[in-house]
């Protein structure tokens, strides 16, 4: 079975989630409208958190699960438990590095392909058991290389280790129109958005990927 194959399976719950959202939004108006609230009670309207105000009872693996822009990223980090279970422990602090959806799809290379792999057993590098193996193994290290288990919030400069064991940092720099912006270095990759803050960490949504070689 060739990897692509697998990887639609892997999808699956990501895809489910996107379809009963369009269900739900050709379902007759009527249909979702509150009820209204009963006399001398009125709705109560909870506020947007700020860019800078942290979610205390929300974790990672709950909040990445709600970003749209993120599915593929997530789907990856769930298929591991060593990747997985950092982001729904409350006790270790964890910056996720997460590509969109669109830089993954648009990689020249994909997460589960390794240039030696090829090397080595030529086009038929990831089929079969052997190559589901190889790919699975190799999308672990994607992810790895985009999670820096243990420390959040993560200041300008301060060099850490991501889970793939690379030594990384972000430096502040402005770009053309004089607005500030995030680089992870030595990669030089730019972060898109700081996208949220919860109790275990921070989601910072690349425009890029990291070196995962």
């Amino acid at each position: 079975m060739r990897f692509s194959n697998f990887l639609q399976l892997s999808l699956l719950t990501s895809t489910t989630a996107a379809t009963a959202s369009d269900q739900a939004a050709q379902e007759p108006i009527h249909h979702r409208l509150p009820q209204r609230p009963p006399p001398g009670h009125l709705p109560v309207m909870m506020p947007a958190p700020a860019d800078d105000q942290v979610q205390p009872a929300v974790l990672l693996i709950d909040i990445l699960g709600t970003q749209r822009s993120l599915t593929t990223f997530f789907s990856f980090s769930r298929m591991h438990e060593d990747t997985s279970e950092p982001l729904g422990d409350a006790n270790t602090n964890t910056t996720v590095l997460a590509p969109n959806n669109i830089v993954i799809e648009d990689l020249p290379r994909k997460p589960w392909e390794n240039p030696s792999d090829y090397d080595a057993l030529g086009s038929q590098a990831y089929d079969g058991s052997g190559g589901k193996d190889r790919a699975d193994e190799n999308l672990r290290k994607f992810v790895q290389a985009h999670l820096v288990i243990g420390t959040s919030p993560w200041e300008a400069g301060a060099k850490v280790k991501t889970a793939a064991g690379t030594t990384i940092w972000w430096e502040a720099k402005k770009d053309d129109s004089g607005d500030e912006k995030r680089v992870i270095m030595p990669d030089g990759v730019e972060v898109d958005r700081v996208a949220s803050r919860v109790a275990n960490g921070e989601v910072w949504i690349l425009k890029g990927v990291l070196n995962y070689a």
